[in-house]
């Protein structure tokens, strides 16, 4: 066991929004987190590019040198650089030394968390990284301890708030996406370059990371399905309105049983219209929210502020309590869990509904044409609706709703259906989740 005397010393990497909040929190906090680690935390440095822009920080504290820093004399690692490089190197040397990490490093956790984690096993060090999925909401620690005796088959959420801040106001708004994306990145929700965001590839990263803790499998962000928002118009959150439905951004990893009887994961990041009953259709602005399903558990909601300075710092510090006490204590926090190695679900096999708007001619006829090709790829209808179109006499609006089909079998129904003569335009496709289709 540790000396509960010898103060647990920590070095931060990164000192940009969430750093200052977790050097503003030690600061504050000092007291309380010494009663409850059983030492006190001691910074020891903090990493940063420019020291001379940090002035709200000790300037004793600050090194361009974090290779040094990390291989000096702290007990506890905390990065929140962000990024692959130079992050990967930093934190792999740190732990291959002993040394516990925290992050909050979703692409490299989805890129290389596997190289982590072999470090951390190979000198049983402690790896912890709530803040890289949510911001402050509890969740990867209950998936990865609180629900380990249960069986999880499915994790369904809103895992990007400029997204779903982009999303919200265009329902509230009738806004087009360029406009609304505009505000956001005027009023700070959106950075200025928002391709990560809005083309999904934060969402992505922080799939790749849920999957592998909910089924036991290393899934990297190469395997998750990703499509963005910037295709989704005013028109398309109009037509989910239409129908008692609202566009959100969803991350979606599925336990996935095949007619074979063997096990797949599916994981996938895209634009869906969800019920307004479901309980993720009231998630607006820039909050996150996950919703979780197990066997023994059923199912669990988990909603809060998903970024911001504090709320993330406010996971990075419960880790390293965490860590910490078990420096104290000379336990082990737990270990990477991927025992079940299922393979991952190419996208084409991987059951969902579609809901289709098209323009077409205004004559007899054209809805069975439009069924023929339905029928034709296997392809069940759900619901049709069909009716003029303003100021236009021969042409009409068709929309489509499917039932549950192979993603692949709906992609190509509706590129057969676009080379119809019948068919001017397929004006939309966006995937249904939420219900029973």
């Amino acid at each position: 066991m540790t000396n509960s005397g010898e103060p647990i010393k920590v070095a931060l990497l990164g000192c940009g929004t969430v750093g200052t909040e977790v050097v503003r929190l030690l600061r504050e906090q000092a007291d309380d987190l010494t009663a409850r680690i059983g030492a006190p935390v001691e910074l020891v440095g903090i990493a940063v590019r420019r020291p001379h822009k940090h002035t709200d920080v000790p300037a004793e504290l600050l090194t361009t040198d974090a290779a040094a820093l990390v291989a000096g004399e702290a007990d506890v690692i905390v990065e929140v650089i962000g990024g692959i490089d130079p992050a990967r190197g930093l934190l792999t040397s740190a732990l291959r030394e002993g040394k516990a990490v925290v992050t909050a490093n979703k692409a490299l956790l989805a890129e290389h968390g596997g190289e982590l984690f072999a470090a951390a096993d190979a000198s049983g060090a402690d790896l912890y990284f709530e803040a890289a999925v949510a911001g402050a909401i509890p969740l990867l620690r209950p998936l990865r301890e609180s629900l380990a005796g249960d069986r999880i088959t499915r994790v369904m959420g809103i895992v990007n708030g400029t997204t779903n801040y982009i999303l919200s106001a265009m329902d509230a708004t009738g806004s087009g996406y360029g406009e609304t994306l505009e505000e956001a990145s005027r009023l700070g929700y959106a950075e200025a370059d928002p391709t990560a965001d809005v083309d999904g590839f934060d969402a992505a990263a922080k799939a790749a990371i849920l999957a592998s803790l909910s089924f036991h499998t290393r899934v990297t962000a190469s395997d998750v399905y990703r499509e963005g928002i910037a295709s989704v118009t005013a028109s398309d959150i109009a037509a989910a309105s239409l129908l008692g439905r609202t566009v959100k951004l969803l991350a979606i990893c599925e336990r996935v049983l095949g007619e074979d009887g063997t096990e797949s994961v599916s994981v996938r990041v895209h634009p869906a219209m969800i019920p307004r009953t479901h309980q993720l259709a009231s998630v607006n602005g820039a909050f996150n929210a996950v919703y979780v399903e197990a066997e023994a558990a059923g199912q669990l909601m988990f909603y809060g502020p998903g970024a911001g300075g504090a709320p993330t710092a406010s996971a990075v510090l419960g880790d390293l309590v965490a860590v910490a006490r078990n420096k104290v204590l000379g336990g082990r926090g737990p270990r990477e869990s991927a025992y079940a190695d299922l393979p991952v679900r190419p996208m084409g096999e991987t059951l969902t509904a579609y809901h289709i708007s098209l323009d077409v001619d205004d004559q007899p006829g054209v809805l069975t044409q439009v069924a023929a090709m339905f029928a034709e790829h296997g392809v069940s209808i759900a619901a049709v609706r069909q009716e003029g179109r303003e100021g236009e006499s021969k042409a009409a609006s068709l929309v489509v709703v499917t039932h549950m089909a192979p993603d692949e079998a709906l992609r190509s129904t509706v590129d057969k259906i676009a080379g119809l003569p019948i068919v001017r335009e397929v004006a939309a496709v966006m995937r249904v989740e939420g219900e029973q289709l």
